[in-house]
């Protein structure tokens, strides 16, 4: 009779520090080739220690009392419960292993998931899960990376035949300032309760959650905020539209938010303020004031306004990825 592998989960505690190494230094060596992660991730140790701070929740599975897959969750960021990973070594009965983690993980926090949104982005090889995760009443937004990379040639012939793009009367594009934290935090709203973002981040539906997300945005929470490269449209000397832009890992820039009041869309606006972010950028590179590969944006794969926004200034598509969101209420066990 063939033996049945039992798995036990349990939360990571001190005394896995040294054995749960093995499994947590594959993901780390995973995270960026096949995660598609962008930032570094932590080390086994600064991991370690950011759960025993509470930043992390962490629960191991284990097969003869030895870590093979993990799980790892925060609530520190937003307003949300956010799935970051659920790793396993090897390529065996990958999927029964992360049903059984997340099961634990949902039973675990049921009360709080009644009350919170659960996100999980299923970055490069974890859209292996897509079709199981649904099962437990998770829903998916696809989503779209569009990249600018300063050594394609294409990309770069775009933005230079671009030039200025025409703005109408009224309008003005300057720079970042502190005094526009106020009305960046109303574009922002505007423009985001709407969307997709507002499903698996519920701070975009008010003011008070856009103010957390900008006062993240600036004090480097999210990444190396960039003021001279964010971009703020002026009507009438007010803001009506904002691009920000921080630097997320390494030589990586990104636009975590593009926005414009519902009054001033439609005007071709969007494409002025990723233009001119972006030759900002390229102008930094080629002074080598700046080092940096890459400008990248998130968007939804069937927002083709969007698309075609970051395509006038020659960005690229170049992953798809789902976005898991479990709504507050509850999820199906």
């Amino acid at each position: 009779m063939a033996n049945i592998m039992v798995y036990k989960t349990e939360n990571l505690k001190p005394e896995h520090h040294k054995i749960f190494a093995g499994v947590y230094n594959d993901f780390y060596n995973k995270a960026k080739p096949e995660y598609k992660f962008e930032l570094e991730p932590l080390t086994c140790e600064e991991f370690c220690k950011a759960v025993e701070d509470g930043l992390f929740q962490c629960l191991i599975l284990t097969e003869d009392d030895i870590p093979t897959a993990f799980l790892a969750a925060t609530t520190v960021i937003s307003d949300a419960i956010e799935l970051n990973i659920i790793h396993c070594l090897g390529e065996e009965n990958i999927i029964p292993k992360k049903k059984v983690l997340l099961e634990r993980f949902l039973e675990e926090n049921k009360d709080l998931i009644k009350q919170k949104t659960t996100t999980y982005p299923l970055l490069g090889k974890q859209d292996d899960f897509v079709c199981d995760i649904t099962h437990y009443g998770f829903k998916l937004v696809g989503l779209a990376v569009t990249k600018f990379k300063f050594d394609e040639i294409s990309s770069l012939a775009v933005l230079k035949n671009v030039k200025n793009p025409e703005i109408p009367d009224g309008y003005r594009i300057t720079n970042w300032s502190d005094n526009y934290k106020k009305e960046a935090a109303d574009i922002i709203n505007e423009a985001f309760k709407t969307a997709s973002d507002a499903l698996f981040d519920p701070r975009f539906l008010t003011k008070d959650g856009c103010k957390d997300i900008i006062e993240k945005l600036l004090d480097g929470t999210y990444g190396e905020f960039l003021p001279e490269a964010t971009k703020v449209l002026l009507y009438e000397n007010k803001p009506v539209g904002i691009c920000f832009v921080n630097i997320t890992g390494g030589t990586i820039a990104n636009l975590p938010l593009v926005g414009l009041k519902t009054a001033h869309t439609k005007k071709g606006l969007g494409n002025a303020l990723v233009y001119y972010a972006t030759e900002h950028c390229f102008n930094l590179v080629q002074k080598k004031e700046l080092e940096l590969s890459e400008i990248n944006a998130s968007v939804e794969t069937d927002n083709f306004p969007a698309i075609k926004m970051y395509r006038y200034s020659g960005y690229k598509e170049d992953y798809h990825y789902p976005q898991a969101y479990l709504p507050a209420g509850g999820a199906r066990l």
